[in-house]
């Protein structure tokens, strides 16, 4: 997802830095100077993450933070504080800023920080889109808490089987291994499996392993000592320290350097791990789960991944099935997508024609349950009907689409030729030479398989 981000701050060198590294990384931009600003733009437009120093005029960056977690708390806010105001930044952590960072800052931690929020809304974006693909009323397990009371289905047969799974180790403490591509709702998994579990009222804590260095990994898993690296200021806990009694989601395990994944070994068999530039050990109880989207026992043969980590993670194995296999969850994915999305752009629609629908769901998605939402999120933004038409979704995926043999109809080869012909007519703009050359013929056989 693309995040958009609000800066407020009063210094002009820091803005100045701050403004070239974030939008050299891509992202959308916003700078104020003040904190008043700052909110009144907040007022008008959503942003994913604010970036405020403590220290502004008009309105400081502790006032502006308890401002913005009251009124818009989907709204992420990095502290910007002096290194003599660690006090204010431990205040503001405590009043719901996601982070903070000290002057002078490095570039690249502000970045890493930024890189975890986005994984994180990311995995709120995912566990929605699963969460969205099962309906009631099949229950999973547990009483009380957030997610006892409710109830899961999938509407297809392949998430079922992931549904009984899942339903059969509430009562296990056993680490998990999630596989399946990007974009099937690994993360939303591990979480079911965690909030329905023995651990549930316990801290459940995901990183992805594939967006930091291995110093910045271990720094964030195992936590450091001061000094332990250039800009470690202070002693910090890590994830795994954090989550004491709970449960660890490693995403991306396979991406995780070799000299890691034996660290990581070590916790598992001895329940202890040193900090990075520590000495003394750490005790932890501590449930791991892991997903990865690619071939982990391709990587264990071949000596790229541990094979007794594999195994130590591998107590239950979990996979989840594409999109494309499983094609009745499309329809209820969309008509969510569909509702969200229509609120947030304050539209209303009657619903998804069935032609719609018919092209949805004879479409491969590669990118599975996240492409879905895009396509539909797209569709809302375009359409100017009361339902959602063909015409709203990309030309790709109508030039594409699977179609079904019909037993009543079977259509002859000039049929098809005319029927996929029009289609990359179509998709040309009516443009009869590059419809032509796309197809790989002369326009005078495109005009041919036309008049056919």
């Amino acid at each position: 997802m693309d995040l958009k981000i609000l800066i407020a701050e009063d210094e002009e060198i820091t803005l100045k830095h701050l403004r070239y590294s974030l939008l050299k990384d891509g992202y959308a931009l916003t700078c104020v100077t003040n904190g008043l600003d700052a909110f009144n733009l907040i007022e008008k437009e959503p942003f994913d993450i604010l970036i405020a120093d403590i220290k502004m005029p008009k309105m400081d960056g502790l006032t502006l933070l308890q401002k913005v977690k009251e009124r818009f708390p989907g709204t992420e806010v990095i502290i910007i504080t002096g290194f003599g105001s660690i006090e204010s930044a431990v205040n503001a952590m405590k009043q719901g800023a996601s982070d903070y960072i000290t002057k002078p800052f490095n570039l690249d931690e502000l970045n890493l920080k930024i890189k975890k929020i986005q994984e994180k809304k990311n995995l709120e974006k995912e566990n929605l889109a699963l969460k969205a693909s099962l309906d009631p009323p099949f229950p999973l397990s547990g009483k009380g808490g957030p997610w006892g009371k409710l109830h899961f289905i999938a509407k297809s047969k392949p998430m079922q089987r992931v549904i009984e799974v899942i339903n059969s180790i509430a009562n296990s403490d056993c680490n998990v291994l999630i596989t399946g591509e990007s974009g099937v709702g690994k993360g939303l998994v591990a979480k079911l499996i965690h909030h329905t579990g023995l651990r549930k009222d316990k801290p459940f804590l995901a990183i992805n392993c594939a967006i930091f260095t291995e110093e910045l990994l271990a720094s964030e898993l195992f936590g450091h000592e001061k000094g332990a690296f250039t800009g470690a200021i202070a002693t910090k806990q890590g994830l795994i320290e954090i989550a004491n009694n709970g449960t660890i989601f490693l995403d991306e395990i396979a991406e995780m350097p070799p000299n890691l994944q034996a660290k990581l070994l070590k916790v598992i068999e001895d329940k202890e791990f040193l900090k990075v530039g520590g000495t003394r050990p750490v005790r932890v109880n501590v449930r791991f789960m892991a997903a990865t989207n690619q071939n982990i026992l391709e990587l264990v043969s071949t000596g790229r991944f541990r094979e007794d980590l594999y195994y130590r993670l591998n107590v239950m194995d979990i996979y989840i099935p594409p999109l494309r296999e499983r094609k009745t969850d499309i329809i209820p994915l969309a008509t969510y997508f569909l509702e969200k999305h229509a609120q947030k752009e304050n539209k209303k629609f009657k619903g998804i024609t069935k032609e719609t629908l018919d092209v949805l769901s004879s479409y491969g998605f590669p990118g599975n349950v996240r492409e879905l939402e895009n396509i539909i999120e797209r569709a809302v933004i375009l359409e100017k009907n009361e339902s959602i038409t063909p015409e709203s979704l990309p030309q790709t995926i109508k030039l594409f689409q699977i179609e079904t043999i019909d037993p009543n109809r079977i259509k002859t080869i000039d049929e098809i030729n005319k029927e996929y012909a029009e289609k990359v007519l179509d998709f040309a703009e009516d443009n009869k030479s590059r419809a032509a050359e796309l197809l790989g013929i002369s326009r005078t056989s495109l005009w041919r398989i036309l008049k056919k």
